[in-house]
């Protein structure tokens, strides 16, 4: 028997693949699919079936792609009312033989209204994992209001149904292998424990704590950021996403070749983020490889091509953190990066920075100036700014505006990060006084400053 856990980092998905005798399934599989291929090929396996929970939306799900390159057959939930342009639908109780081993379908709704787990039974037919897609995760539930505020209730109701009386009855022991790690925007709470059960999620899972069901919505039920990107990958996920055949080659670009297209290109710098600072070509947004997945879907859009500044060795992995996202319309990455750029004689941009030191030296002479808090609303409330500005990351492009233009402002996140980021899109849109305080908050706590007047 096979079953192995394929994790996509970034957007923290988990995906599975199931074997026995000659046969495979794949649940949830990612569109970068060569992964479940070579690991079929090297048990003697075939892939004839690939299970979809149900229709994400913060991911390109790979079933047509893997569909195209094994001819397996792609099943989703008979109980969504979407018109999908591939596979099969499954219906609530079907049962799946892969090899000796049988996978039944349960519908779970609650995050979507189709959504469907899968429960893998042992040769004697009890219950021994179940693929909980993103109704049940490590530590968390899944997200109920995708479908507005007005069905909230209406959705963490039947989410609760599907938990206490059909997932958690499958029995304590019974593993859980949930579609998301700690980290994706599908929970907000999802715990960093590699592995989990029924039985740990019922003693610890802060969400099943609340037993009754009215207990359960009212303090489940929320509603929570959505990335703008979602959309796309809603209908890509119910047309197919384009098959590519294979991971895009990204070709590498003469300075001048990448400044001829990037007029009418987003312009993505994936190098850390102090060399972005340093220098960076003009109009580029700061999104370094690590925070890339976690960011590229608020701020790019479908409608340009993507050009990359960025090291040749993080090219494959930077086009599969794309490509999952449905970012397909890759142009090129400057090769021989920055000094190419600067070779051809051409010019570049950089983001002021200062220390938390330099800062304070600023405040004690009084210089007026602006602070921009970019971090979370829960991080705000646990150590707040006096007399900042908050302005969370994700509402940038929307709230620009408020943004003064008239003084220096001086942003701050955790750590730095953020901050450069948002200093690039700031930058990008014309602004010229923005700095970072490298360090932000842990910075600033480190040392003794005089907090900024209201």
């Amino acid at each position: 028997m096979l079953f192995r856990r394929v994790e996509s980092r970034g957007l923290a998905h988990y995906s599975y693949i199931v074997g026995d005798r000659n046969q495979a399934a794949v649940i949830d599989p990612r569109r970068d699919c060569d992964v479940y291929v070579q690991m079929a090929l090297e048990e003697g396996l075939r892939i004839t079936h690939i299970l979809e929970t149900h229709r994400n939306e913060d991911y390109a799900i790979g079933s047509a792609e893997l569909a195209s390159r094994t001819g397996a057959v792609v099943f989703h939930s008979a109980h969504d009312d979407l018109p999908y342009a591939y596979g099969e639908p499954v219906s609530d109780g079907q049962a799946i033989q892969i090899g000796r081993l049988e996978i039944a379908a349960l519908h779970t709704p609650g995050h979507t209204p189709g959504h469907m787990s899968y429960v893998l039974h042992d040769a004697d037919g009890a219950p021994w994992m179940v693929f909980t897609g993103d109704a049940l995760f490590a530590g968390e539930v899944g997200r109920t209001d995708f479908l507005g505020a007005e069905n909230l209730d209406k959705m963490t109701g039947l989410l609760y149904e599907s938990l206490f009386h059909k997932i958690l009855p499958l029995g304590d022991g019974v593993i859980v292998c949930p579609a998301h790690g700690a980290g994706s925007v599908c929970g907000s709470g999802i715990a960093d424990r590699f592995w989990t059960t029924v039985g740990l999620e019922r003693k610890h899972n802060p969400r099943l704590q609340h037993t009754q069901k009215e207990e359960f919505v009212r303090n489940v039920g929320r509603i929570l950021p959505q990335a703008p990107y979602f959309k796309m990958i809603e209908k890509l996920n119910v047309e197919g996403a384009p098959l590519l055949g294979g991971l895009p080659a990204v070709q590498p670009l003469s300075a001048q070749e990448f400044a001829a297209r990037a007029e009418d290109a987003w312009v993505v710098d994936v190098r850390d983020l102090l060399s972005f600072g340093a220098a960076h070509v003009p109009g580029s947004i700061a999104l370094w490889e690590v925070e890339l997945p976690t960011y590229a879907g608020w701020f790019l859009t479908y409608d340009k091509p993507i050009l990359l500044v960025s090291e040749s060795h993080r090219i494959e992995r930077v086009t599969r953190y794309l490509i999952r996202m449905g970012f397909d319309r890759l142009s090129g990455f400057l090769a021989n990066e920055m000094r190419a750029w600067h070779g051809a004689g051409l010019e570049s941009r950089s983001i002021d920075t200062v220390t938390v030191q330099g800062l304070c030296h600023r405040l004690d002479a009084e210089q007026e100036l602006s602070i921009l808090d970019v971090r979370s609303a829960e991080e705000v409330e646990g150590s707040p700014i006096p007399g900042a500005l908050h302005i969370h990351i994700r509402e940038i492009p929307a709230r620009m505006s408020e943004v003064p233009t008239d003084r220096p402002v001086y942003i701050f996140c955790g750590t730095g990060v953020r901050s450069m980021i948002v200093a690039s899109l700031l930058r990008r849109a014309g602004w010229t006084n923005a700095t970072v305080v490298l360090g932000g908050l842990a910075g600033w706590n480190s040392v003794s400053c005089p907090m900024p007047l209201d």
